[in-house]
């Protein structure tokens, strides 16, 4: 089953180390081109190569872990899925200068982390990815910790918990069989719309949760 990841920014390369990490074979895509991949993929050894986004989408499974604002753009450019599996990575944040009055605004508490959240009104982030691959089957995974931890699943006391959630049974026993050859501890939170707003950052109650099994 060949895996596809969309965005090399610190969220996409965390991704990859942490598949390069268990010896599972990926591509990986950016905007700029296979090229400007040359350094990480030449950190992350042979199974991982950098290629196009077009190509990148045509994997069994994708990978979605770009920013909140280049959504549509990047994934408007897209072929059709055709029942393929995205994994929506994307939290509904936007990044601001943590040093601008935006920054610094009371209202809102995470400008201190330089970002704030996009209004999505009473939608969630997974339903608006969801509108912008019709025909993929979407699993929400690989979204609540912060990006560095996702390539060190083991503590002394035992497993980091990765939470993931879809409408799909196949897709999510696909995705939960790779949290497992990543290291970590699968947590199933039900559908879509259940698990999709309880573990997104910044207002899921499980957005951010940094749970051991142990």
């Amino acid at each position: 089953m060949s895996i596809g990841i969309i965005g090399a920014g610190a969220l996409g390369s965390s991704v990859a180390r942490a598949l390069a990490k268990a010896g599972v074979s990926a591509v990986i895509s950016n905007s700029r081109g296979p090229a400007s991949l040359a350094g990480l993929v030449e950190e992350l050894g042979p199974t991982i190569k950098a290629v196009t986004t077009t190509e990148a989408a045509k994997a069994d499974i994708v990978f979605i872990s770009v920013r909140w604002v280049d959504l549509k753009k990047v994934l408007g450019a897209l072929p059709a899925w055709n029942n393929r599996i995205v994994v929506d990575t994307t939290n509904a944040v936007e990044f601001i200068d943590p040093n601008s009055p935006e920054a610094k605004d009371p209202s809102n508490p995470l400008g201190v982390y330089g970002i704030k959240p996009v209004d999505l009104g009473d939608s969630y982030s997974s339903k608006f990815v969801r509108d912008l691959v019709p025909g993929a089957r979407v699993v929400k995974a690989f979204n609540h910790l912060p990006s560095a931890l996702l390539t060190d699943p083991s503590v002394p006391s035992g497993q980091r918990v990765l939470f993931y959630s879809g409408d799909d049974a196949d897709a999510k026993a696909k995705v939960r069989a790779l949290i497992e050859k990543t290291g970590f501890f699968p947590a199933d939170l039900g559908s879509l719309e259940v698990g999709g707003r309880l573990a997104a950052p910044p207002f899921g109650v499980l957005g951010g949760a940094n749970f051991v099994k142990v």
